[in-house]
C-alpha cells in the first residue's frame, strides 16, 4: 500500500477523521452515564464498563492504515478523549486508575503526565483523591517562568503517579518520566487508560517502576502496536 493512502491522525481535524472512518449520523449515540451506585462498583466492574465505553465511543476501524502519534501505523484508532468526553465516564476512569494504583501498592502525592493525554486524568484524579496535580509541557514555552513542569511544585519530597490516556510505544509517558525525574521527584508508578502494546511495560519493568494499564489491546480485541508493523 502506498504511503499516500495513509492517514496522519496527528495532523487531521475531527471532521476528516469522521470521514476517514466512515462515520455517519447513525453512529452517534447518547453517552454512557454511570449510575448513582458508582462507589459500590469493584475495580473489576469499573474496568469492564470502561472497556465497553472505549469500544463504543473511542475505537474505530479504518480500511486504510492511520499514522499514530507514536509514528506507528494501524487500522485501529483509539480516541480516549472522545470516549471520556462525558463527565461520568471520565470520573469512572479516574476512580478506576486511582484504585489500580492502590492495588499495585503505589503511594503518591501528585499525579500528572505529558499534555494533553494526561491532563484530564491529572485534574480529576487530584480532586477525587484530594492530592496535587501537575502537567508536563512537550517543550518549554520560552517566556515567562519557562517551566517544563507546571502545577504542583515537584522535588525530592514528592512521590509522583504518572498517567496517560492511550499508550502505544510509550513515548509520551517516557517523556513525562524523564521530565519528572529531572525535578528530583520520586516516580512511584505509572498507570494508563489503554495500552496498545508491550513496549511501555517492558520499559518501566527495566526501570523497576510499577506500571499498570487499565485496558489492553487484548481487551479491545485489536492487534498490538509496536515495532513498525501495520496491523490488519
Amino acid at each position: 500500500m502506498s504511503s499516500s493512502s495513509r492517514i496522519d491522525a496527528s495532523e487531521a481535524n475531527l471532521e476528516d477523521l469522521k470521514s476517514w472512518f466512515c462515520a455517519s449520523s447513525s453512529d452517534y449515540r447518547l453517552p454512557f452515564r454511570p449510575g448513582p451506585d458508582l462507589e459500590r462498583l469493584t475495580l473489576s466492574d469499573k474496568r469492564k464498563q470502561l472497556i465497553e465505553i472505549v469500544k463504543q465511543y473511542g475505537l474505530t476501524h479504518s480500511a486504510e492504515p492511520v499514522r499514530l502519534a507514536s509514528g506507528e501505523y494501524s487500522r485501529d484508532f483509539v480516541d480516549a478523549k472522545a470516549a471520556l468526553a462525558e463527565g461520568g465516564n471520565l470520573q469512572l476512569a479516574c476512580e478506576a486508575l486511582i484504585e489500580l494504583a492502590d492495588q499495585a501498592g503505589i503511594r503518591w502525592d501528585a499525579v500528572g503526565g505529558l499534555t494533553m493525554g494526561a491532563d484530564q486524568f491529572a485534574h480529576v484524579a487530584a480532586v477525587i483523591a484530594k492530592k496535587r496535580w501537575f502537567v508536563v509541557r512537550k517543550e518549554r514555552k520560552g517566556r515567562g517562568t519557562d517551566k517544563l513542569v507546571e502545577g504542583a511544585p515537584l522535588d525530592a519530597s514528592v512521590r509522583v503517579l504518572l498517567v496517560d490516556d492511550v499508550v502505544t510505544t510509550g513515548g509520551s509517558i517516557r517523556q513525562a518520566y524523564e521530565a519528572t525525574r529531572g525535578t528530583g521527584a520520586v516516580v512511584a508508578g505509572a498507570v494508563t487508560l489503554v495500552d496498545r502494546g508491550e513496549v511501555a511495560g517492558a520499559y518501566f519493568a527495566a526501570e523497576a517502576i510499577p506500571y499498570r494499564p487499565l485496558v489492553t489491546y487484548a481487551d479491545l480485541n485489536i492487534d498490538p502496536v509496536g515495532g513498525g508493523l501495520i496491523n490488519a
